[in-house]
This record gives C-alpha cells, structure tokens and sequence, in this order.
C-alpha cells in the first residue's frame, strides 16, 4: 500500500498577519455556543486523556475530544447546521441571533410568521442528517441528496429525519452544483459548508457553529491545568471545520497557536494539493474521489477557509485509507488503562497520522520540524463516531484496510 506524503506550508503567517479570523473569535464562538445551549440536547462532548497511548508514542500528553455524543447524533455536524439555520431565521425576523433559540423558532407564533421553508444540501452523511434533524427540530422542511457510493445506512439516518433523501449518480462536488441548481429552481434556502463567490454567509455561519467545539476544548483543557496545545490534528474535507478550529485558536491564541497539522485522504486532498502548489490559490481534485473517509471526499475547498488554512496551518498531510483504518483500531483496543473510543473511518485518520508520525525512527526529520517531542501536549478531534456500522466493524473487527507497507516520503 502507498504511504503518507507530507508537506511543510512555506507561505506560513503569525496570527494577524494573514487571513480575517475575526469572524470565528471568542465572542462569535461565546455566541455561537449560547444558541446550542438553548436545546435540550447541548453539552459539552467529552476531552479525553490517552496517557498510555502518549507515553507509547512519545509525546507529553494526548487528548480527544469525541463528537460521537454531539446531540445524540453520532458527529459534530449539527453545530454548523443549526447554526446557520438559526442565523438565517434570525435574519428573516430581524433579530441578531442570540435573540432567539430553538425553542422560539419552533414555537406557532414564528413558525408561522416564517412560513414553511425548505432546506436543502449535498452531504456525504453527517451534514445531511444534521440539517435535517435541525429542520425536523424546528418545523421546516429538508432535501438532502447524497453523491454515489454513499452508504445507504446513512441515508435512512437522513431519512429518520424526515427528510426528503436521495443518492444521486454524482460526486460530491457535482452533487453540490446539482443541488444549488435544484435550489434555485425550487426556492430552497441551500445550507452547505462549500464557499463560492456571491454564496458565503451561510458558510461562515456554518462556521462559526463549529467553535462550539473549540471553544469547549480549550476550555476542557485549561481546567487541567494547561493554556494550550502544542500541537492539533485537524481533518478537512473542503476544509470548513479545519479551518473554523484554526481562525478560532488564531484570533484566541495568537502567538501561542499550536502547530496545526491538516489531514486528506489521498483522493480527496484538495487542501494538501492546495498547498503543494504553492501559489496561495485553491485548486480542485477531480474524480470519483473514492475512499472510506466519506466525509472528507471532497474536492473542492471552501474558499473561505482555504485563506485560513493556507495562511495558519503548519504542514498538510494526505494519506491512504489504511491509515484511518488503523486509526480507528487504536481508539477501539486501546493500551491497557486508556478509555476506548468509537471513532469513524474520517473521525480516526488523525490518530492514525499521528502513530505513524511518531512510532517510525525514519521519521525524525518531520517530528523536528513541525516540533513533536516529548514534551507535546497534541490535541485530536474524532468528528464522528460509526456513523457506518457496517463500515466500522468490517475494519475494527475483521482488519479491513490494513496496511501492507508504511513509507512516509516528504515533499
């Protein structure tokens, strides 16, 4: 199998001095958690210590925070999506958002000052049943459509929902286009997480949901005793959530932003192409960006939160599957004393970069110039849990997708 390719971001900034993180700071992620806190749902997901798994790695200390348990929906989607779709209410009404809450937008009187909308998106699975749960929540209507290859599992978890959901014979990014086009001709209200030009208000907003979670990490942590991280691990598919955790720990940290590793699957790695370029423009992967990290098969980034992560992110990483597959085996069978975690196929890759990283001696080269040591205090998001079933126990259980070879070549 092939190995793991590693690149170093030459066009890195000091926090300030590239992209605006302004809109993802303290007081939007402050506000931003304030309206989830409105659901009866909302609490902070667990931040859990892997001591073991740090002391057998080599590193200061290893913590994860599982989005597993978000709104009892097995991911961390919902944030966004719920997010957005408030903000888009609060503006129909004229209201700033934290003049509402999930139980005012679902109340008669607003549902019917609103009048029935439909919310439509293109997903891999997780945002799909987060926008339909949000629009099951609050009395409106969704469509969600699927690229191919999507598994079906997923999509009744849409349809449960009460969405209107479908697979079509597209990729992901062509579903996108198809479903902005549906939208359009429909008068849907398109909630997704990909930026374009003239379509990127309900982007950040979907963004800003997103710093629920950092906020909450950062401050998981310090009640331990520790400001900050020295190091994260972030996965990004058009690079939404990646780069809503890195504007959020820029604008918060500023000078003490912890080195930020960003992580593709090899299909899909529009981020890690992005930045191989070299050029500080986005550029797209093509294809049937085929891989078992459903929720990061993406080819196109968000161009908003390629300005971040080009400007803020220390190294990019792109990796085959049996690297989240391995991933997802640590976590499930950890050492002896270490909380196990469900973590999905996209949830787990970071781990499983990170083991890579550390436990090979040929590596050292990498470890020193992005600053793992000993000493490291790493942070890892698991995004989902087996939002797959079937998926999760074929690798868990039987060794699907293990690795034949574990080369690491630098570019």
């Amino acid at each position: 199998m092939s190995g793991i390719s590693f690149h170093i971001n030459n066009l890195f900034k000091r926090p300030g001095e590239g992209a605006n993180t302004r809109f993802l700071d303290l007081e939007a992620a402050e506000k931003a958690r304030g309206f989830h806190a409105t659901f009866k749902e909302y609490q902070r997901t667990p931040f859990i210590p892997l001591p073991n798994l740090a002391r057998h790695l080599g590193i200061g200390q290893l913590f994860i925070k599982d989005e597993s348990y978000r709104f009892g929906l097995n991911a961390f989607k919902v944030l966004g999506a719920s997010y957005a779709i408030a903000q888009y209410l609060a503006h129909m009404l004229g209201r700033d958002v934290s003049e509402v809450s999930g139980e005012k937008l679902r109340s008669p009187y607003l549902r019917k000052k609103l009048g029935k909308i439909t919310f439509a998106t293109a997903t891999d699975g997780n945002h799909g049943r987060a926008v339909a749960w949000t629009a099951q929540q609050l009395g409106q209507r969704s469509v969600v459509y699927m690229p191919k290859g999507s598994d079906p599992v997923r999509l009744e978890n849409i349809r449960v929902h009460g969405a209107e959901a479908s697979i079509t014979e597209f990729n992901y990014d062509e579903t996108v286009r198809m479903t902005f086009q549906v939208a359009q001709d429909n008068g849907w209200v398109v909630v997704q997480d990909t930026a374009w030009p003239g379509y990127e208000d309900i982007p950040r907003w979907i963004m800003q949901g997103y710093t629920t979670l950092a906020l909450e990490f950062m401050e998981q942590l310090q009640e331990q005793g520790i400001y900050c991280p020295t190091h994260i691990f972030l996965q990004a598919g058009v690079g939404s959530f990646a780069a809503s955790v890195l504007g959020f720990l820029a604008s918060y940290l500023g000078d003490d932003l912890p080195a930020t590793v960003i992580v593709e699957p090899d299909t899909a790695n529009c981020i890690y192409r992005s930045a191989k370029i070299d050029n500080g423009k986005p550029h797209a992967v093509k294809g049937d960006l085929k891989t078992i990290m459903a929720g990061l098969a993406c080819g196109e980034p968000n161009i908003i939160g390629w300005e971040i992560l080009r400007d803020y992110a220390r190294a990019y990483v792109s990796c085959p599957d049996w690297v989240a597959a391995n991933g997802m085996r640590i976590l499930a069978a950890p050492l002896r004393g270490d909380t196990p975690i469900i973590s999905g196929e996209s949830g787990a890759v970071t781990c499983g970069v990170l083991e890579q990283l550390m436990v090979n001696p040929d590596y050292a080269e990498i470890r020193a110039a992005i600053g793992l040591n000993s000493k490291s205090v790493v942070v890892l998001i698991s995004t989902e849990g087996d939002t797959s079933p079937p998926t999760y126990r074929d690798i868990v259980w039987y060794g699907k997708h293990s690795p034949f070879s574990s080369n690491l070549s630098q570019s």
